[in-house]
């Protein structure tokens, strides 16, 4: 009942730069630059921002960052919860049904 959602596109950091270079040179608006090489128009945007706050754009490295010392023990027992909060839904969704059948 989930829907799978299409997986994010990723760019390797020299298309992002060589965007930016675009934009910056060329005189033409951003939106135009955008349809040129296929992406929207406020990507190009978030792509400026992340340069001048951190100096370069944000690798294509998927998901969130890992937090300092979160170990695989941390991770698993983070799933484990999630896994059992599930487990309890269902049961009482069972539940329900079961008794609603009679």
């Amino acid at each position: 009942m989930t829907v799978k959602r299409k997986p994010y596109k990723t760019y390797p950091e020299a298309f992002k730069l060589e965007a930016l270079r675009l934009l910056e040179e060329s005189d033409r608006p951003a939106s135009e630059v955008a349809r040129q090489l296929g992406i929207r128009r406020n990507q190009l945007y978030k792509w400026k921002e992340q340069m001048s706050q951190k100096g370069k754009v944000a690798s294509s490295k998927r998901g969130r960052p890992r937090k300092e010392g979160q170990s695989e023990m941390a991770t698993l027992r983070q799933e484990n919860k999630r896994l059992k909060e599930e487990n309890e839904i269902l049961k009482k969704a069972a539940a329900y049904f079961a008794r609603e059948s009679k």
